[in-house]
């Protein structure tokens, strides 16, 4: 499994870009912007995007799904309590004095215990909800893409409308940290981390 990371749009989110070595079989996880760095690199990789994944609606994790989707022809996936948003994250990101494209609806919903797979890779759903109301964790074998859930040092903002700070503490000690302590987690803004480092020194889990 390759991982290329890159940081994308005004609020810098981490669009991480997996794909199988053998097969060139991709997917695209927040693409939060538009971006010709991101489409070179899958253009000169020769890489075979199939999915286009979004880890939760918000603005600076779906503002390039539409010229991404145009790019490369790949199925948007979400779950199903994020879907609404996608028709109108330009409105939300003006409240945020940005500018983002519309999504197009999503091809499929993801949700828990689902696998995404792609060549020989295999992305593993977990609903960690709590920073919106459905968001998302993937995972395998020692990496997890927490989206907004976790950070390194912090957590994710739950002041928005559907979130909930209870629920997103009870997601990542309960689905987070038993992926074991050496799982590194790439997260949605800010430098990766992994799970013992966070049961260690985030005052937020304490």
């Amino acid at each position: 499994m390759i991982i290329k990371e890159f940081v994308l749009g005004a609020i810098q989110t981490n669009c991480y870009v997996v794909s199988c070595p053998e097969t060139r079989e991709t997917a695209v996880i927040d693409p939060g912007d538009s971006s010709s760095s991101l489409e070179s690199y899958i253009e000169q990789e020769g890489l075979l995007v199939k999915y286009i994944v979004n880890t939760h609606s918000h603005f600076d994790h779906t503002g390039g799904n539409k010229k991404l989707k145009e790019a490369t022809g790949a199925a948007l996936l979400i779950h199903r309590a994020e879907a609404g948003a996608l028709p109108r994250v330009s409105a939300l990101a003006l409240m945020f004095g940005l500018q983002v494209e519309d999504s197009p609806p999503a091809d499929e919903f993801i949700a828990e215990g689902d696998e995404i797979t792609f060549g020989n890779v295999s992305l593993k759903v977990l609903e960690t909800p709590g920073h919106s109301p459905g968001g998302i964790t993937l995972h395998t074998d020692n990496v997890a893409f927490v989206g907004d859930t976790l950070f390194a040092g912090s957590i994710g903002r739950t002041d928005f409308p559907g979130s909930s700070h209870r629920t997103l503490i009870k997601c990542i000690k309960e689905k987070i940290f038993p992926l074991g302590d050496d799982t590194i987690i790439y997260s949605g803004h800010g430098p990766e981390t992994t799970v013992g480092r966070e049961k260690l020194h985030n005052p937020f889990l304490r």
